[in-house]
């Protein structure tokens, strides 16, 4: 549900949730995690990875990525050892600084730099 009563804001970050089309078999684990978990740190270490957790179920990570375009994260995500192998989907959700915000601005708006 989108509404017109806020001001729009660029998007600033993505969130990528992922979740196994199916569970890895124990071959598919001992093949892809190995590979998995460096692909997964080089992007951090290049800064295309804020943070990242691990969803309670166990059924997929979760990524706060430093990207404006869900058509990045996508790619990014679909490189991953996982993603290749078509065991790994996500859902982006984009994000962007809080729109309430601008109601505390004396001047009323949406950004500092106008």
């Amino acid at each position: 549900m989108k509404t017109d009563n806020f001001p729009v804001v660029p998007t600033t970050k993505i969130l990528a949730i992922g979740q196994f089309t199916k569970p890895p078999t124990p071959e598919q684990m001992k093949e892809l995690f190995p590979k998995e978990v460096p692909a997964t740190l080089r992007l951090y270490l290049a800064g295309k990875i804020d943070q990242w957790w691990i969803r309670q179920t166990q059924t997929g990570p979760v990524f706060l990525l430093n990207v404006t375009s869900v058509e990045e994260a996508r790619a990014l995500m679909e490189k991953l050892p996982l993603g290749q192998a078509g065991l790994m989907k996500h859902e982006f959700i984009e994000l962007g600084p809080l729109t309430p915000l601008h109601l505390l601005l004396n001047d009323g708006g949406p950004t500092a730099s106008k």
